[in-house]
């Protein structure tokens, strides 16, 4: 968030003093043109009365709602004021945060916590017209590797099928020369893999610039540069995947330096986190917690669907 204006935690709670100023919050963002009905949308709505059993009510199918129905937020007991400054925090936490500060801060449990950031994840998975746009013409596309080492493995969990990238995640990432970011867990570092990644997220006709790695040969309708790494070439004119390994570098610094593990599972979720982040670097803070609450609407995890995956 460096190129943005940030706003501080004393900002923060001059803003969202409280959980009233919180509701208002997402609901100015859920319904920026007027409140409809969830259920039905119908826009002849009615404030109940205490806010009970819940804040609002459709007078045409009769069903009581709140910002919370059909969102992410729906069945969870945390204050509005909670959920908002947990994004606060992982909003400004440009390497991450992990489950055990954010329980600190909140005064919740480690595992109230983890449950609140896996959905808060789950919610910049969605697509968003202001901070997913398509690929530019000019792309590096590159893949890593995220896990630990074999030798730094309990005995009973090491494969023993060698060293270097054996036991790891595989993720591949495209980022185009404007900033944005896509990337994902895939199953391995096959041609068919690669190009099926490369083909559902470049536009045909791009230019493609990637290392040596085999598996990006034959790239068919793209102009594809290679820079050769094994050679000691990490730029060849304008061809070089400079870009993408820098995301690589703050994904991995997450990785060691704050979340220390990262299950196969959830990586996807970890890797959207970053991504996201990186995708609106232009946002201010505001910008970005604004941005968050519109994508919870029609996003929603249980814990036993998260444990369960």
């Amino acid at each position: 968030m460096a190129n943005a204006e940030t706003l501080s935690l004393y900002e923060f709670f001059q803003r969202f003093p409280d959980e009233e100023a919180a509701r208002k919050f997402f609901e100015g963002k859920r319904w920026p043109e007027g409140m409809n009905c969830p259920h039905c949308g119908s826009l002849s709505v009615a404030e109940t009365k205490g806010h009970k059993p819940m804040a609002y009510r459709c007078r045409d199918c009769r069903r009581h709602f709140s910002v919370r129905t059909g969102t992410v937020l729906a069945e969870s007991r945390l204050p509005l004021h909670k959920w908002l400054m947990a994004i606060y925090m992982m909003t400004t936490a440009r390497k991450g945060i992990p489950s055990t500060q954010v329980a600190k801060e909140l005064g919740i449990t480690q595992k109230s916590a983890w449950f609140l950031c896996q959905r808060i994840r789950e919610t910049w998975l969605a697509k968003s017209s202001d901070a997913d746009g398509d690929m530019g013409p000019v792309v590096e596309v590159d893949e890593t590797f995220i896990g630990g080492k074999e030798m730094n493995k309990h005995a009973s969990k090491k494969l023993r099928q060698g060293r270097g990238t054996v036991g790891k995640a595989v993720v591949v990432g495209i980022k185009d020369r404007s900033g944005l970011v896509r990337a994902a867990h895939v199953s391995g570092t096959d041609k068919a893999t690669l190009h099926s990644y490369i083909a559902a997220n470049v536009r045909v006709g791009s230019t493609v610039m990637t290392d040596e790695h085999a598996a990006y040969r034959g790239l068919h309708g793209y102009t594809h540069h290679t820079v050769r790494h094994g050679a000691g070439e990490y730029v060849n004119n304008m061809a070089h995947t400079n870009g993408i390994e820098s995301f690589w570098a703050l994904l991995k610094r997450g990785y060691y330096g704050i979340y220390h593990y990262m299950s196969v599972k959830h990586l996807d979720r970890y890797i959207g986190e970053f991504s996201n982040r990186q995708n609106t670097v232009s946002f201010t803070t505001l910008e970005f917690m604004a941005e968050t609450a519109k994508r919870m609407v029609g996003r929603h995890i249980s814990y036993k669907e998260l444990i369960n995956v």
